[in-house]
């Protein structure tokens, strides 16, 4: 997949963007081609477990039509660890000057996580406009996003953090969001037990929510 996607292409590939915290380094290849084969190619490789960067490394290398990103980076030097492994893209959970001035140093786009209009406006300030909404329930969900979309029409989110299959499809109403990520795709006991048949379903119901 080519390293040249703009934030709002690989956002734009699929409604949801799974957020997959991969315990097991054997089960990555074949998770990332369950979810692939049902319509979901984006995908966001947690920083949360140890084996993460090394998960990001080997789907880029096999799953060639996966466009694989890192979510949980906070810091440089995870920033160039997930673009040396290979990845595509890299979403943080919050935004600060340190990584937001490391971001114009990497090749891959970073797309990081806002909670207040401040944190937009120093997002704005780097030239950053595709951002994450994070933790999206918690933080006023589509309330926000409706309340953001007043002074900042031409930023756009995905809104992640306690979002369902059953609400995402209002979430993905509305203007500003372009998908949204979920952890519902990858359930820990499917992905355990090898059930990538489960997988692919879920992942083809997602991707029908913007068909």
């Amino acid at each position: 997949m080519s390293a040249t996607l703009t934030p709002r292409e690989i956002l734009s590939a699929g409604a949801v963007i799974p957020v997959m915290a991969i315990d097991d380094l054997s089960t990555a290849v074949d998770l990332a081609h369950a979810l692939v084969e049902g319509g979901i190619p984006t995908l966001e490789i947690t920083l949360r477990t140890p084996v993460g960067v090394d998960a990001i490394r080997l789907i880029a290398k096999e799953v060639p039509n996966a466009i694989v990103g890192a979510g949980t980076v906070t810091n440089p030097e995870q920033l160039k660890a997930v673009e040396d492994a290979g990845a595509l893209f890299a979403i943080s959970p919050g935004l600060h000057e340190t990584l937001a001035k490391a971001s114009h140093q990497s090749s891959i786009p970073l797309i990081p996580g806002v909670a207040t209009p401040g944190e937009v406006q120093l997002a704005l300030e780097h030239g950053i406009d595709t951002l994450k909404l994070f933790p999206a329930e918690v933080v006023g969900g589509k309330a926000m996003l409706k309340a953001l979309f007043g002074p900042y029409p031409d930023i756009r989110f995905c809104p992640t953090g306690g979002i369902t299959l059953e609400s995402a499809p209002e979430y993905l109403a509305l203007p500003n969001v372009l998908c949204v990520g979920g952890s519902w795709l990858t359930p820990k006991e499917a992905v355990q037990n090898k059930d990538w048949d489960s997988i692919t379903r879920l992942a083809k119901e997602a991707a029908a929510l913007k068909a």
